[in-house]
């Protein structure tokens, strides 16, 4: 679609509708806002527009009247990024959070939009973590960003201390008024149109920390992650690290999802039933990481959490030890019958298939 000649139609219709159906006339003026967004993120024009079902809020509402819990992998530095975040999805992951992106540079340095968010068509339903201290960066992220995700979730709970320091994270739990209004302002501008939710860390006072999550859900928020005894939807984060660990949070908490992190890390077919990550995983995680891209230390990091629980530490040392992608991809060829994307079984095995004779190992 040519952009610049839709921005000319739009204004042309939107002259002659506005006096005849405001609906009609708002909904122009959205398309139009959304074509300039688009001018902030170029490299993603392709991305159609959002589906209201997908946002977190109407997932989590939709799965309330099914008495069924909301399955979410959370936001990880570095390592949730799209090849990641679309393999977990194949195993029953129901919510994917992008790793957390600092408003201030992203809204700053357009370096920083193209490196930090890569999204496409399938990556949804999506959650765009966001470390902020302030509204006015807040509001030119959400500007910039909310058209390619279907919620934005304010880190309110990392205590990472260069993040604590800078005024975001979990230095936010001491601010109810400021979190309070950011989103608040948020909700001001796009109303139910954007999804917005805290991830919150519980204070050492339980009161004061259903006080801060009082204060953000009378601003407007979605819903959060961690606490029960609000009137909003609540996500339980922690020490998850199977399907059991997740109902069983539940049963304790009655909470209206679980939120794995370390433990979907390690395996990511954990909400699907999977105690240990299965080798179908190993195998599509290779042909996302090299069809979408991503830096040959993080696949190897990726690669060794997943292969962790399923090999021996001597062979775990000899797959960190790999210099480069080409060096690590001979690696599995030579232990293990790694299959390709349109071969027999590709993606559905479960336990390593190690190579009898490695000296008829097949190559790329």
């Amino acid at each position: 679609m040519n952009q610049t000649n839709n921005n000319n139609n739009n204004n042309n219709n939107n002259s002659v509708v506005t006096s005849i159906d405001p609906e009609i006339s708002n909904a122009l003026k959205e398309e139009q806002m959304q074509d300039q967004n688009n001018n902030f993120l170029p490299n993603l024009n392709f991305i159609k527009k959002r589906n209201i079902e997908d946002k977190p809020i109407n997932i989590i509402k939709r799965f309330q009247k099914e008495n069924k819990p909301v399955f979410i992998a959370g936001p990880m530095v570095r390592y949730s990024k799209l090849p990641f975040r679309q393999l977990v999805r194949d195993y029953k992951t129901d919510i994917v959070y992008s790793p957390m992106i600092l408003a201030r540079e992203f809204v700053r340095n357009e370096n920083a939009r193209l490196s930090d968010f890569t999204t496409n068509n399938f990556d949804r339903p999506l959650i765009v973590q966001v470390g902020v201290n302030n509204v006015t960066d807040l509001l030119r992220f959400v500007e910039m960003i909310h058209p390619f995700v279907d919620g934005i979730g304010i880190n309110c709970g990392c205590p990472i201390k260069e993040q604590v320091r800078e005024g975001i994270g979990a230095a936010l739990m001491s601010n109810k008024e400021l979190v309070s209004d950011m989103i608040y302002q948020v909700k001001k501008i796009y109303g139910d149109k954007i999804c917005i939710e805290t991830k919150i860390r519980v204070h050492d006072n339980i009161n004061e920390t259903i006080e801060f999550v009082k204060s953000v859900e009378n601003a407007g928020v979605d819903f959060i992650t961690v606490h029960e005894n609000v009137n909003i939807p609540v996500i339980a984060n922690g020490d998850c690290f199977s399907l059991k660990d997740a109902y069983d949070i539940i049963k304790y908490t009655k909470c209206d999802g679980v939120m794995a992190v370390r433990g979907i890390l390690n395996n990511p077919g954990l909400f699907a039933g999977f105690d240990k990550c299965p080798w179908g995983a190993i195998e599509k995680f290779w042909d996302y990481s090299t069809a979408y891209g991503l830096p040959f230390r993080l696949i190897q990091h990726h690669l060794s959490c997943m292969m962790e629980g399923l090999i021996d530490r001597k062979s775990l040392i000899g797959l960190n030890e790999t210099n480069d992608l080409i060096e690590l991809l001979e690696w599995f060829d030579s232990k293990y019958d790694l299959k390709r994307p349109g071969e027999e079984g590709f993606g559905e095995g479960i336990n390593v298939p190690i190579r009898e004779d490695r000296n008829n190992m097949a190559h790329l």
